[in-house]
């Protein structure tokens, strides 16, 4: 209905409908309650207008009335917090079994690098149909990643990872916008989303890369001496890593939090910041001495441990999720 209209941006995800509908009920709900309190004030200006010699009349209260137009907007404001609600946990939540991209966004690029290993700049590679999540952080100040023809749009800040989902449902080049204000050079932050059919992107991804982000992130793990303390045997310093992943952890402070890319982020750049039961606040920070691409490979390489463990069925990994991630992450970027 709207594809042809100039003022409509394409729309080319699977969230797009819904959120497009949304809008349109806003705005006929919106349009309507305006016309209808414009109507009524031009109604009593008239009917009750000041007429010389005509005294004027009190008007008594009426119940049915004040129930009519309060149950009657109540309800209507139901409807659009109930749908409103639906609308942003399902944009929210990305699919369990999606497609990871890790995003590293500075003043004035886009950096992105699939688990795979091919890396980006300004330009996203992805499959129609294909659920895609996007684990995103700043190297430096406040953006936006905002894809109209999606109809996403998150910050992406320094300092912790945020993260977004898509599923493009329509092959073709989509503009990607920086909608944050992040500098002087802001409005060319500019990129693009190019969607492919799956035959043609499992070509483009076969032109080759620098192997798995995991793979590399092993390769960091290694040469930082993390695997010293990690041990698989469970006889190191810090905990076992695999299993740890998704999984509850439990602090020496009592709390409960759950190992996910955030917790293993600030393990590796703050791990005094949770401290995994059992375990003492023995590792060092690797704040400035590892890149957030490194970061990002090291995250992965926890991950993929943790999915390998998972699959193996390890009774060590089993026995120490709650403590092995707060400190299992943190070194691991050691």
């Amino acid at each position: 209905m709207f594809d042809n209209f100039p003022l409509w941006p394409d729309r080319a995800s699977s969230m797009a409908g819904n959120v497009d509908a949304l809008f349109i009920f806003l705005v006929i709900v919106s349009g309507m309650m305006t016309l209808l309190i414009f109507t009524a004030v031009v109604y009593f200006a008239a009917r009750y207008r000041y007429r010389k010699g005509v005294p004027a009349e009190q008007i008594e209260g009426s119940t049915p009335l004040e129930l009519t137009w309060t149950v009657i907007p109540l309800g209507v404001f139901m409807v659009i917090f109930a749908w409103g609600a639906a609308v942003y946990f399902k944009s929210r939540t990305p699919p369990r079994d999606a497609t990871e991209i890790y995003v590293v966004a500075k003043q004035w690029m886009w950096k992105l690098e699939h688990a795979e290993g091919q890396r980006e700049i300004n330009e996203l590679h992805v499959p129609v149909g294909r659920d895609v999540k996007l684990i995103m952080t700043s190297q430096d100040v406040i953006h936006s990643f905002f894809v109209p023809a999606f109809r996403m749009k998150q910050d992406v800040l320094p300092g912790r990872y945020t993260v977004a989902w898509f599923r493009a449902t329509r092959p073709g080049t989509y503009h990607l916008f920086c909608a944050e204000y992040c500098g002087t050079q802001h409005s060319g932050m500019i990129g693009s989303i190019v969607v492919m059919e799956p035959a043609q992107y499992e070509a483009w991804m076969s032109g080759g890369s620098g192997g798995p982000l995991s793979a590399t992130g092993e390769k960091i793990f290694a040469e930082l001496g993390c695997a010293t303390c990690h041990r698989a045997d469970t006889q190191g310093r810090g905990p076992n890593l695999q299993g740890v992943f998704g999984k509850p952890v439990q602090l020496e402070d009592g709390r409960m939090v759950t190992a996910d890319e955030n917790y293993v982020r600030e393990s590796i750049l703050d791990p005094g910041a949770k401290i995994v039961k059992g375990f003492k606040p023995v590792m060092p920070t690797f704040q400035g001495l590892v890149s957030e691409e490194q970061v990002n490979a090291l995250v992965a390489y926890v991950k993929s441990v943790s999915q390998a463990g998972a699959a193996g069925g390890k009774s060590a990994a089993a026995t120490q999720p709650e403590s092995a991630p707060s400190k299992a992450k943190g070194s691991q970027v050691q």
